[in-house]
Parts: structure tokens; sequence; C-alpha cells
């Protein structure tokens, strides 16, 4: 069984594992307590302090959902490293200025042609509760050598790094 972590060290690991990813797919719950889920591109952010940031269009399906139920899972992926990450918080929409200026990358005009002050512009504050990580190795190598151990000892090879992580008490 995982035990869940709660060391700074974890939360690194945790940043480390997200920070380059460039999409992840943000679950949230509908009305009718349903899963939904869609591609979100997180806003680059040189440290993390807990917090995760998403450009979003006001109104949308996704908003009315985090208005309704601000609990989200983010799951982002890495397969040519082998990094998987689950990252589960509480959403909700901000709209400000000065936020979204600071967040604020070109490439989001493609979406927003007014920029940050775009009406139809807001953000996603994601504060995170918790995560989940599989690191597992990715070299040809390693599971070369664990499928032949597989299949001289009839035992997996070591699968990786795989911890919860607490952000917040209770986690």
């Amino acid at each position: 069984m995982t035990e869940t972590r709660t060391d700074q060290a974890a939360r690194d690991k945790v940043w480390e594992m997200i920070k380059d990813v460039g999409t992840a797919i943000m679950v949230t719950v509908d009305e009718s307590g349903g899963l939904r889920g869609r591609p979100m591109q997180a806003v680059t952010m040189k440290e993390f302090q807990g917090v995760l940031w998403f450009f979003t269009s006001q109104p949308s399906p996704k908003t009315d959902e985090i208005g309704h139920d601000g609990r989200v899972l983010l799951a982002y992926s890495n397969p040519s490293s082998q990094d998987y990450v689950s990252v589960s918080g509480t959403a909700s929409v901000v709209r400000d200025p000065a936020k979204q200026t600071e967040l604020w990358s070109e490439y989001l005009r493609t979406w927003f042609p007014g920029g940050p002050e775009d009406p139809k512009a807001a953000l996603l504050k994601v504060e995170v509760e918790g995560a989940e990580y599989w690191d597992a190795p990715n070299s040809t190598l390693v599971h070369a050598y664990g499928y032949v151990k597989a299949r001289l000892t009839g035992e997996p090879p070591e699968a990786g790094a795989n911890d919860k992580v607490a952000f917040k008490r209770g986690a």
C-alpha cells in the first residue's frame, strides 16, 4: 500500500514531474455528479507554491461545473519519461486583471484576441490538496532486464516510485 508523504521533497518531486508537461486533462464534476474531462494548458510558472493557474473562457461549461462543485483532478502524462501524475484540488474562477496580465503569454491571444483584458478571459485557480505520482524506469535496457527477470523468476521488475503526496492536511 502506498503511504502518503507530506515532506517538501515529495512536493518538489511532483512539481519537477509536471512543470514541463504542457497539457493536463482537467476533470470536473457536472451538475448530475458525472465526471467531465478536457485538455487544459497550464500557465508556465517558475516556482510552485501549491497553486496552479489556467486561462479559461468565462462563461463555459467547465466554469459552470466549477461554480457548482470546485473539486478537480488534473492528470499529467509524460510517456517519454514514463512519468505520470494525478493532482487533486479545489478550483475557483478568478477575474483579476492584474493577475491575468502577470500570467499572460502571447500564445493565449489565439483564444483571447483582446489580450489579458479580453472580456471572455478568466483564470482557474487550482489550490492543490494532494497528488499521486508514478515514476517508472524508462530506458529500453531497463525494460529488457525486466522482461528477462519476469521470464526467469516469475517476478515482475521494480515498477519505479509511486507515492501519494499531501499538500494540505487531510488530503
